[in-house]
């Protein structure tokens, strides 16, 4: 039997019908506890780590620091990084059994003299310093019912790379130089589409 052949067989031979496995978690005091190991579903490619820093106003105890952990199977990511006024996210993804069991390093806060515009509900004028790998600004908008709700912040050149089909983004855009997202006066909630971004790093 040619060679070629004899190796192309035993390749499909010892490769087929073999599954992703991935470490699964979620901490949502900052840190992941019984990490378990799952089998990811036909089509999931690929094991990813995810660490996100949010502010959240609780009643009588004002605003605190919320930081949540979460692994396990993934359609596909990208490694990376991006910042709303809601909070900041750190991705790391991978390709081989249980590469997830490191925790996704917490999102930098060093800044690196890029600055992009962001929204907090009322405006989108303000500005906001990036930190660590976003080299990017970004703008998105999304439509929920008769809302056209506009998110803006920092991004890796990785995420903004990655992001083509997020659910209920219309538009998505990427730029370079600094402040180059543009100020916008916005009245909806952009917590919606927040929310979409950092749903579409963790499930895409």
């Amino acid at each position: 039997m040619d060679l070629q052949v004899t190796v192309f067989l035993l390749f499909v031979l010892f490769t087929a019908g073999h599954s992703l496995s991935c470490y699964k978690c979620l901490g949502l005091m900052g840190f992941c506890v019984g990490q378990t190991v799952e089998t990811c579903p036909s089509g999931s490619f690929k094991c990813m780590s995810m660490t996100t820093v949010t502010k959240a106003e609780i009643p009588f105890l004002g605003d605190i620091t919320v930081k949540v952990k979460d692994k396990g199977c993934a359609v596909d990511c990208v490694s990376g990084s991006m910042s709303l006024d809601i909070g900041k996210t750190s991705l790391a993804c991978c390709n081989t059994d249980k590469c997830n069991f490191q925790d996704a390093p917490d999102p930098a806060h060093n800044p690196n003299g890029k600055t992009c515009y962001s929204c907090d509900g009322q405006s989108c004028s303000n500005i906001m310093s990036c930190s660590g790998s976003e080299t990017h600004c970004i703008k998105a908008t999304a439509s929920s019912g008769r809302l056209s709700i506009v998110s803006k912040g920092c991004a890796s050149k990785s995420i903004c790379d990655a992001t083509a089909s997020i659910p209920d983004v219309v538009s998505f855009s990427c730029c370079k130089g600094n402040l180059c997202n543009g100020a916008k006066s916005v009245t909806q909630s952009f917590l919606f589409l927040g929310c979409s971004l950092l749903s579409f790093m963790l499930l895409h």
